[in-house]
């Protein structure tokens, strides 16, 4: 019998190929947005990456464009205070929202924050998916399943990537992915698919662009 939310196959190498084209090209940031009302245009599809500060979003981004410099990384939590907009191509978005949970900044800042994101959610039209980004030596902490129940209010349809698999070994790897299994049970807007990556060892990366570049 099938797992539930099992992990995604590795695509076919048509696929995999459509993927890599989308991301061949050049990828520029476009701006960090504050206000809903500085969001650029819906004039196309994106996609958001949203996790826990610290998860590695701007590392993932940096990965799928293989651009090391393109998303700001840092060690800091809550180092993302804005919306960050980057094109790929040009009939996508990617969006690098800022970090939930955890941020060393002031509290009225991280509510600020925090109810950026929630209108961004509930509220962009051409948002095609959210990529909930878990850290695999955490599995889904309780701020993980708040967003969560947020994108299932706002019927944006999120896909959980666990990142730092690399940290995890094998044994424990099947232990959080029981974990998460068990969470996503919950929520009716998680696709039913896991993407397992590592940003440093590059696992998972060609499926994320298939992913991606397969989207409608």
């Amino acid at each position: 019998m099938q797992l539930p939310f099992p992990v995604v196959d590795a695509p076919d190498p048509q696929v995999e190929e459509q993927g890599r084209l989308l991301f061949a090209g050049e990828t520029t940031f476009v701006k960090g947005v504050v206000a809903m009302d500085g969001l650029p245009e819906p004039d196309r599809m994106e996609v958001c990456f949203a996790g826990r500060s610290n998860v590695g979003k701007s590392t993932l981004i940096n990965a799928l464009t293989g651009m090391k410099a393109l998303a700001r990384a840092s060690n800091t939590p809550g180092r993302t205070q804005e919306i960050n907009y980057f094109t790929a191509g040009e009939e996508l978005y990617l969006v690098d929202l800022p970090g939930y949970g955890y941020a060393n900044a002031p509290l009225p800042v991280v509510e600020k924050w925090q109810r950026l994101l929630k209108q961004y959610l509930q509220g962009r039209q051409t948002l095609r998916r959210a990529f909930v980004l878990i850290d695999a030596r955490h599995g889904v902490k309780k701020v993980d399943d708040e967003i969560m129940s947020l994108l299932d209010s706002a019927a944006v349809t999120f896909q959980v990537v666990l990142t730092k698999s690399d940290k995890v070994k094998e044994v424990d790897r099947e232990k959080i992915l029981d974990q998460v299994r068990g969470a996503l049970a919950k929520h009716p807007a998680a696709y039913p698919e896991l993407i397992v990556s590592s940003s440093e060892k590059g696992w998972g990366i060609p499926t994320l662009r298939a992913v991606i570049a397969t989207l409608e």
